[in-house]
């Protein structure tokens, strides 16, 4: 018998998780574009610019009375209050920046806000030392590697690539080569630049078109991921492989002899 940990949530052997920063007024559209096509997005926000229409160099933001109905279905995230380098500011700014932009999301959310984007990418080894002591679960960087792979650490969380690149690499995604444990395609970018550097609504389009809608696919939110790869993680098995007990509160499939195999939540399961 051979087991691996290769299948998503309901067996879906692929996943694909969107990720958006700063709030600007264009994310009405795009969740709009995202919930008709069944596209699951993680949207980092800094609170302190939420209702601004008059702060250059940044677009207008989303108005904070719809943070809650607009993103529903989808993961609200932090991103700081004031959109800052954490690289160069003192532990105490660091913690502020980080906790108040927490909290003050959660009271729009209703729920607990687990994960963040860096502010312009940037980040250092002191700056990953930190989240872990402030709710943080996983960061998101800007360093695209265009391939597939799951994170080594989630608070160093590279995506595949940005929404310029993603058209690109849909066939790349649907290559056998990368029938692997767990593929994922993880897009980053920013709603105004499909209008403010001219009209680049068609990209977002026509890779939703192509992407979505897709049996193979499990369409996630960031933290939905992070919980289900802790949940394989933490899959205890026997030492022969003949039972499995999956302590989490996520059902979990895994591969048993190249085919999907349920692990309920809070249940041991025998496999022969």
């Amino acid at each position: 018998m051979i087991i691996s940990n290769k299948y998503f949530k309901d067996g879906k052997p692929k996943a694909l998780t969107m990720s958006y920063d700063d709030g600007p007024y264009e994310d009405y559209r795009l969740v709009e574009l995202f919930n008709k096509s069944g596209i699951k997005a993680t949207f980092h926000l800094n609170s302190r610019y939420l209702d601004r229409d008059d702060y250059p160099p940044q677009p207008e933001k989303i108005k904070m009375k719809d943070v809650k109905n607009l993103y529903e279905g989808h993961e609200i995230s932090v991103h700081t209050v004031n959109h800052c380098d954490l690289r160069a500011v003192n532990n105490n700014r660091f913690m502020h920046e980080i906790v108040d932009d927490k909290a003050a999301l959660e009271k729009l959310a209703g729920y607990p806000v687990r994960g963040m984007s860096y502010p312009y990418g940037y980040y250092n080894d002191d700056a990953v030392s930190h989240l872990k002591y402030f709710g943080m679960e996983y960061s998101r960087t800007t360093k695209s590697h265009k391939s597939f792979y799951m994170p080594d650490d989630f608070l160093v969380w590279h995506p595949s690539c940005h929404h310029i690149d993603a058209i690109e690499l849909i066939s790349s995604f649907d290559s056998p080569r990368w029938n692997m444990e767990m593929p994922l395609f993880y897009v980053w970018g920013h709603s105004y630049e499909f209008s403010r550097f001219g009209d680049k609504w068609y990209l977002i389009e026509d890779f939703c078109k192509r992407i979505s809608g897709r049996e193979d696919i499990w369409y996630a939110t960031n933290i939905e991921i992070k919980d289900y790869s802790d949940a394989v993680k933490n899959l205890k098995f026997s030492a022969d492989d003949s039972m499995v007990l999956n302590n989490s509160c996520i059902d979990v499939w895994i591969d048993v002899d190249r085919q999907p195999v349920k692990i309920p939540k809070g249940e041991l399961v025998k496999l022969k």
